[in-house]
């Protein structure tokens, strides 16, 4: 993907910095973090729930913070030990520590989250305030003999 610049469009526009920085972190890559995977699907109208594969972490071993417009979900196992003297020979079931970060949109809350059969599901919620919520304006007519004239005066 070629790299756009957007240095000329920060003269002439105030308060859309952010809007410009998540559009050029959109051609970098995350690092080439894919672990662990995730699913995001919507739900309702204005809910929505991301599903990420943990296979083998326990609820303890899970953190998940809601700081600003960031979520972030991280994952650090308890190495145990094997106690029954089994020695492992191959390891298909990843162990390693991760943290993934969603950027989340304004308005945006976590309502919950639950581990269900190594995958945790987190379901958000969108709440727009009243405020910022679009209202329908209502045009008065006017009839013809309330409309003004309005005459000016010439000055000699």
């Amino acid at each position: 993907m070629r790299h756009v610049d957007f240095s000329p469009l920060y003269r002439s526009t105030v308060g859309f910095d952010r809007l410009f920085t998540m559009l050029d972190s959109l051609g970098q890559p995350e690092g080439g973090q894919s672990y662990p995977p995730y699913n995001i699907e919507k739900t309702g109208e204005d809910a929505y729930r991301i599903s990420m594969a943990v296979a083998g972490f326990a609820e303890d071993e899970i953190s998940i913070e809601a700081h600003r417009n960031v979520l972030t979900v991280k994952g650090e196992r308890n190495e145990e030990a094997q106690s029954d003297g089994s020695e492992l020979l191959y390891r298909g079931i990843a162990s390693r520590a991760f943290e993934r970060r969603f950027q989340l949109a304004d308005h945006v809350d976590v309502v919950g989250a639950a581990l269900k059969n190594g995958l945790l599901h987190i379901d958000l919620k969108r709440n727009i305030p009243e405020e910022l919520k679009p209202r329908k304006i209502a045009i008065a007519s006017v009839s013809a003999d309330k409309a003004r004239q309005i005459e000016a005066k010439t000055v000699n």
